[in-house]
């Protein structure tokens, strides 16, 4: 089997077309006839599908709230997960030195080369077609999310959920600063006094670091109050604290973030060896 027919058979899609196949999985770095255009073409029809779907599936959800979803639905990070299912990148069609460069991992070009399909399929059979081959790829994802937490970062639902339990708002305040001035790291502490939680997170920027923590006294709040076996969180001095590693923060175009730097997370407790539970 092709691997022109490969694709095809995953996208489930047979084009009557094959140039435009062939130019949707061609790079700038490739050809002078390369995949950009289409690619501009696919994220308008992308974003007119996903709408129409999530419109038809959830008939109850606001317009603020479907457009949340629907950003997150079509961002770089969803769609380059989308293309590593459909092992998109063997079908590439690069230059060398995006080659050499590992081009055909990069999240951003797969993210790209997904939107270009689409806009070659809307060019070679209509959008209804276009709309069939998204509703594939998307459908099984949706049964998957809660369309109410999703595209929210943890600040967020971290106060939503205290909100819902009449708790007062957590407090962030900035622990430390370390390194240097053009690559510092923020601690940033976390308290929320009526549940005595106390966490420290570290990003790349207040921000950062702020969002991580906050993803932290998340998961101790519903393991309190859930009724958990955990234990409370009470301060401790530094020395004991316990560091998690590999919190994600914020999503970008390659790998969204602040900084570069993966973000770490430490949570103050009064035993060093304290599971906390994972959000569903």
């Amino acid at each position: 089997m092709s691997n022109d027919t490969l694709l095809q058979n995953r996208l489930g899609h047979v084009f009557n077309d094959m140039t435009l196949l062939q130019q949707a999985l061609t790079h700038r770095s490739h050809s002078v006839l390369h995949n950009e255009r289409l690619e501009f073409l696919g994220d308008s029809v992308l974003n007119c599908v996903v709408a129409s779907l999530l419109f038809q599936k959830y008939s109850t959800i606001d317009e603020g709230d479907l457009s949340r979803v629907r950003a997150n639905l079509v961002k770089q990070q969803s769609l380059y997960e989308i293309a590593l299912r459909l092992d998109l990148a063997q079908f590439l069609r690069l230059g060398e030195g995006e080659l050499k460069s590992g081009g055909f991992r990069r999240p951003s070009i797969l993210a790209d080369t997904l939107e270009a399909l689409f806009g070659a399929i809307f060019l070679d059979a209509g959008f209804n077609a276009a709309r069939d081959v998204i509703f594939g790829l998307y459908l099984p994802i949706l049964e998957t999310v809660d369309p109410a937490t999703l595209g929210k970062d943890a600040k967020t639902l971290l106060q939503e959920y205290l909100q819902s339990k009449k708790i007062a708002l957590p407090v962030y305040t900035v622990a430390a600063t370390h390194g240097a001035a053009h690559n510092q790291e923020f601690e940033v502490e976390c308290s929320i006094p009526k549940l005595e939680i106390h966490v420290f997170g570290t990003g790349g920027s207040r921000r950062a670091g702020e969002q991580a923590a906050a993803k932290m006294a998340l998961e101790a709040a519903l393991a309190m109050l859930s009724k958990s076996p955990v234990a409370k969180r009470k301060s401790k001095p530094r020395t004991t604290q316990l560091k998690l590693a590999g919190i994600a923060t914020v999503q970008t175009d390659e790998v969204v973030s602040d900084k570069t730097k993966s973000p770490t997370v430490a949570i103050t407790t009064g035993s060093n060896n304290t599971t906390l539970p994972k959000i569903a």
